[in-house]
């Protein structure tokens, strides 16, 4: 008889939904503090994010999209949730999976497999680009020459570049990739940290130290126990950053090597003194604009992996305002914080 109580009583003080008032509420949405049932969270899930594409018009009808595809839960919900909105609604877009193959065994093939599967599920084509096809080198080759330490750079730069040229190879309009909250929130405050004028306001990922990025994340979840909005609070507060009028941001540029896209070209200054002689010893380079990506891949096929990674250190004052080239910074480095308006 206790028993039965208690189960009543259980039962009982379970929530409904507070959308149709008859299911059992599964969770509580941070953004709106509703607690709604499953299949409720389904839709408006979906209802918010085909809102966000038809109000902004993020796409035409005709266009090919690709979809970056890595088989983690994100680009996965990404996928379904972009395939499904399509049929629906009907946008008219021509969809596609994009994969990279960074060559880490027991890690990416594993996921690939996932995308596989989706590719099926979801009836769209997949398109698979691997660093070794692309670069001539697997990551767990990369990691065997530079260790540990500076790999997630040569992943990030690489993989970034990556999905640039599977795009090209597609022939699509637009690449769309899958983040969650916690993931640009902790993008805002790195990028405020760093002092990333430039990728703060496009919101852009940086490639950090892992424990860096980890000390973010903590950090971030421990505002989240205490105050649950406080991821929407953080990704809010970056988009309303304003730039000032007089802060010279980074231009866009193509890559004179590879003819690809470079946000971060390296000046000739910044070339001759790390490229050209390392260690005493002329490489023989003669280019003005690599992007990051061909900088990296020189110093690995150069047997120099270390080439392009962290700051340069000239020989005067005026070498040392020059390699914050290096970091794709220009002359956004260092600028006073009343730089950036609320």
């Amino acid at each position: 008889m206790e028993t039965m109580e208690r189960g009543k009583a259980k039962s009982g003080g379970a929530r409904q939904c507070s959308i149709c008032k008859q299911a059992r509420a599964a969770l509580k949405r941070p953004k709106t503090l509703e607690q709604i049932c499953r299949e409720c969270f389904y839709s408006v899930f979906e209802e918010e994010v085909h809102r966000v594409i038809v109000e902004n018009q993020l796409f035409r009808p005709g266009e090919r999209v690709a979809i970056g595809a890595s088989g983690g839960k994100d680009s996965t919900v990404l996928a379904y949730v972009l395939s499904e909105l399509n049929r629906r609604h009907n946008y008219g877009l021509d969809l596609f999976l994009l994969s990279v193959d960074e060559g880490i065994t027991g890690y990416r093939d594993d996921s690939l497999e996932t995308v596989k599967r989706n590719e099926i599920q979801y009836g769209l084509p997949l398109k698979v680009v691997s660093y070794k096809d692309l670069y001539g080198w697997t990551m767990d080759e990369i990691v065997k020459m530079i260790g540990l330490k500076n790999n997630c750079t040569f992943c990030g730069v690489f993989r970034r570049q990556a999905l640039d040229r599977g795009a090209a190879m597609l022939k699509v309009e637009k690449l769309v990739t899958g983040h969650n909250a916690d993931d640009i929130a902790e993008t805002v405050l790195l990028n405020i940290l760093r002092g990333d004028i430039a990728r703060l306001v496009i919101l852009a990922g940086i490639y950090s130290p892992n424990a860096y990025r980890g000390f973010a994340r903590e950090f971030i979840k421990d505002l989240e126990r205490i105050r649950p909005r406080a991821i929407l609070d953080i990704i809010k507060s970056g988009e309303n950053f304003r730039i000032s009028t007089f802060t010279k941001m980074p231009e866009q540029g193509t890559c004179e090597r590879c003819g690809y896209i470079s946000s971060q070209p390296f000046s000739e200054f910044c070339l001759h003194n790390d490229l050209r002689m390392v260690s005493g010893v002329c490489l023989g380079l003669d280019v003005q604009k690599w992007c990051k990506a061909c900088v990296l891949l020189e110093g690995l096929n150069r047997g120099l992996p270390k080439l392009g990674i962290g700051r340069s250190r000239g020989i005067d004052n005026h070498s040392k305002k020059e390699t914050k080239h290096m970091n794709g910074q220009n002359d956004v480095q260092g600028k006073p914080c009343g730089t950036l308006d609320f």
